[in-house]
């Protein structure tokens, strides 16, 4: 446990503050490892193919964005002993309407498209392989399935920190292999708009870095131990790194659109066979073992958000089942510490959610051409983060928070801003639907 250090006083009763302690980090690995997606990737990778440097400024201050929407969701954990469904549900029953109806067909889309994302690379890596994609996504899911079925929070957090290294290793060697343009790069801090790249900055600002796993945070700090406010600190802590790992993610990924994509000339296709495609063009110009490194932190980076999002959502779906069943609320009823000392992870509504998200999305394999499903997909991310960010907006500045730990002026600017471009992003998303 990390040293007690200063004081401080809640509701008259004074609070040793645990001591930051990088040795402790965690949560905020899982969460960088989870919330960055293949997707995630090629956004930032076409920004950097159509705008050069020009848009770096706005992958910064997306990561500022989610570093406060993730301070708040553990913020409000540790301050108040209640999880985030038990705040939602404090708000009234339409949030809980809300949350089981998105999580029940977002899992199902995501399932799918987490299972052909990862089987991708890998397909391209052993095209000899009987079934191909369809092989490779199902063994991804079944993979998943039982790393996280037969471990605790300490082993999964452990083989999350293993896959965030290979991806983190991989895509920074590749943007240092392509030779960025450090000048280029710095010029790129300005806060610049070119023409037509408005919704690329809105993307690149609200749609790196996590959805609702951004929620799944503070199940994963309670997972950890870190169970009262005590633990502040090193939550902060934690929360920065997450971020300037993901923002590091970013970077490369905006270097190698750069210098590979934009300097040539050459457009990729969007969705996951853009990477594919970056393979290729990597191949032609640095060799087989740099495009096949490539693939292998593509096919890392898929699998961790799948892993990350088998066990962090399942969390999740199981303290909604236990709140509907039980009419539980907070740490009366043990909700936080049952988290705390991984019972949630063994209980039935955990396992069924991993098995929702693993075996009826297979069916979906089976699609040619699931267009629809992606862009459901794409719409349903982009309604839960306004939701998110207005609902953490509401619970932190009423009397459900106890006062010393509700929001300031940084706070509300950040998380009403937050909730604001997302709204924005989101109907972005309705309007290009082809109705």
């Amino acid at each position: 446990m990390a040293e007690s250090t200063g004081s401080v006083t809640q509701d008259g009763s004074k609070t040793q503050m645990r001591r930051a302690s990088w040795r402790q980090i965690g949560p905020g690995i899982v969460v960088a490892a989870t919330g960055v997606g293949a997707g995630d990737l090629v956004a930032t990778l076409i920004a950097g193919s159509k705008f050069g440097y020009t848009l770096l400024w706005a992958a910064i201050i997306g990561c500022l964005v989610k570093i406060s929407l993730a301070e708040a969701t553990g913020r409000w954990h540790l301050a108040t002993g209640r999880t985030m469904l038990d705040g939602w549900r404090s708000l009234g029953p339409w949030t809980t309407v809300y949350f089981g109806v998105y999580v029940v067909i977002w899992g199902f889309i995501y399932g799918a498209t987490a299972m052909s994302s990862t089987a991708l690379p890998l397909a391209a890596l052993f095209p000899e392989v009987p079934g191909g994609l369809k092989t490779f996504a199902i063994a991804a899911g079944v993979i998943g399935l039982a790393l996280v079925w037969f471990n605790r929070y300490a082993q999964f957090e452990k083989i999350m920190t293993v896959l965030i290294g290979i991806k983190f290793l991989i895509v920074v060697y590749v943007a240092i292999r392509v030779a960025p343009d450090l000048p280029a790069a710095f010029a790129g801090l300005a806060p610049i708009l070119p023409d037509g790249s408005l919704l690329y900055t809105l993307g690149l600002i609200g749609g790196v870095g996590g959805t609702i796993t951004m929620a799944a945070y503070g199940y994963w700090i309670n997972s950890k131990g870190w169970t009262d406010i005590s633990w502040l600190k090193m939550m902060r802590l934690d929360n920065r790194v997450a971020y300037l790992t993901t923002g590091v993610f970013v970077v490369a990924m905006l270097i190698i659109g750069a210098e590979l994509l934009y300097a040539s000339h050459l457009a990729l296709a969007s969705g996951d066979q853009g990477l594919l495609e970056l393979g290729g063009i990597l191949e032609q110009r640095f060799g087989p073992i740099t495009a096949k490194l490539f693939l292998i932190g593509f096919c890392a980076t898929s699998f961790s958000a799948l892993v990350g999002v088998w066990h962090g959502v399942s969390l999740m779906f199981a303290d909604f089942v236990e709140r509907i069943q039980r009419g539980r609320k907070g740490v009366q009823e043990n909700g936080v510490a049952e988290v705390a000392q991984g019972r949630r992870e063994k209980s039935w509504p955990f396992r069924a959610y991993m098995l929702w998200l693993t075996f009826p999305p297979m069916g979906l394999l089976w699609l040619d051409q699931p267009f629809g499903l992606v862009l459901a997909y794409g719409v349903l991310g982009a309604f839960f983060m306004p939701f998110l960010a207005l609902t953490l907006l509401w619970l932190l500045n009423s009397s459900r928070t106890p006062r010393e730990w509700r929001n300031g002026l940084v706070s509300n600017g950040m998380l009403a801003g937050a909730g604001l471009l997302f709204l924005v992003l989101c109907v972005q998303q309705v309007r290009e639907l082809p109705w």
